[in-house]
């Protein structure tokens, strides 16, 4: 039967992409019937180029024809878009939803061209309702009749996904010169049950920097492995597991492990997390540190438990998105010994061209039981060498644009 439900489904996608190859007498067409606004974290040119026979407009108001792209990051190292049309003035009532997923080996250019194909068979209803419905025709290729075919899913590598990586930076000049590395190993099994995470990382950073004669110098060393379980139980809870060990001699760690069981709930369903989430997490747990030097409280080492709730608020929407989260975390055997991190962006479409955006993050600090004790030297002020006693950090930004002018323009002009 899933078999059966296959081919017939292979064969209505094939049968919808045939848009790609549609012939559109253009020129015998009104080129202002259908008006598409896109919103999308994707290459707005590249789709005005590719998609020429509708009129993109860059006013919302002013479009009958909305695409709203959401993407998240997906188990295959890739991307899934979710691509949703919807229709107005003479197209009201027409709706079209598709979802195009890339993948660790698709470069920059697959991606855009999936995602042009993917667009244009989500016009096809549009383009069947306008007048240009008489001037197209459609075929279905050799390639096209082969993909209704049976078709073999096996995955030899069962759903595993791998990356090696390293990267280096240099930075000099006259008075400064700074050098940094990192490797690493990422692996990540994603199922619609289970996804299984494991992070390895090597970093290193080495600074100088002259003054009056005087060279300070600061290496920073860094060694971290992270992993994780999570268990998909219903369509709103999870449960989890994590755990890792470092050593960080910024934050003056020799060396700490941790083990944090975890449990989450959305209040919305998990398939709608594209459009909007609402998400509640819990951790409780245990971790022990090993420290470079004394601490500020004379600890050489300690064990601590600990615990954390973590809420995030997250909306993609046709008027803008909104994304919130906050985390409030302590000590178990000392509720003084705390945390508490929020930080959010807005951007909101406010009327006719006039976008605003909003960001921004506020934490207050109390759990900084690993500070070596001591005053910082003038090496770890300038270098910053090690991490250096704050009660908060605060950061924000504001921004304000407002378009105006043509609203029907679909020339691509890339010249100096």
């Amino acid at each position: 039967m899933k078999l059966c439900q296959l081919r017939v489904s292979t064969f209505l996608n094939m049968l919808i992409i045939l848009v790609p190859s549609v012939i559109l007498a253009q020129e015998k067409v009104d080129k202002e019937t259908i008006k598409l606004y896109t919103d999308c974290n994707c290459e707005k040119s590249y789709i005005r180029q590719e998609i020429n026979f509708v009129n993109h407009v860059r006013d919302q108001a002013q479009a009958n024809v909305q695409l709203f792209i959401y993407d998240i990051a997906n188990g295959s190292g890739g991307r899934t878009y979710k691509l949703e049309f919807e229709g107005y003035e003479d197209y009201k009532g027409i709706i079209s939803k598709l979802s195009f997923d890339s993948n660790a080996n698709m470069t920059a250019d697959d991606v855009r061209k999936g995602l042009v194909k993917k667009i244009k068979n989500g016009l096809l209803k549009f383009v069947i309702e306008s007048d240009m419905g008489e001037h197209i025709s459609y075929s279905i290729d050799n390639k096209g009749m082969d993909a209704i075919q049976d078709i073999d899913f096996k995955d030899p590598w069962n759903n595993w996904i791998f990356e090696i990586f390293g990267r280096a930076r240099l930075n000099k000049e006259s008075s400064r010169q700074s050098f940094s590395y990192a490797v690493g190993f990422e692996s990540d099994h994603v199922t619609e049950k289970w996804r299984i995470r494991t992070d390895l990382q090597l970093n290193q950073a080495n600074s100088e920097y002259e003054q009056d004669d005087e060279i300070y110098t600061s290496e920073r060393f860094r060694y971290s492995g992270d992993g994780s379980i999570v268990r998909s139980l219903s369509d709103h809870w999870s449960a989890g597991i994590f755990g890792g060990a470092r050593h960080d001699t910024f934050t003056n760690l020799d060396f700490r492990y941790y083990f944090s069981p975890a449990i989450e709930f959305n209040i919305f369903p998990y398939k709608e997390v594209l459009r909007r989430e609402i998400v509640f997490a819990y951790k409780i747990g245990y971790f022990h540190s090993d420290y470079i030097e004394p601490t500020i409280y004379d600890k050489l080492q300690e064990g601590i438990f600990n615990h954390s709730l973590d809420v995030q608020v997250r909306y993609r929407q046709p008027w803008g998105n909104i994304y919130t989260r906050l985390i409030g975390s302590t000590f178990l055997n000392d509720f003084t010994k705390n945390r508490i991190q929020l930080s959010g962006s807005t951007s909101l479409r406010v009327i006719k061209g006039l976008a605003v955006s909003f960001s921004g993050n506020f934490q207050i600090i109390r759990d900084q039981i690993n500070l070596p004790a001591g005053d910082a030297s003038i090496e770890d002020v300038l270098l910053q060498q090690k991490q250096i006693a704050t009660e908060y950090q605060l950061g924000a930004s504001v921004g304000l644009s407002y378009t105006f002018g043509s609203a029907y323009n679909n020339i691509i002009n890339t010249r100096l």
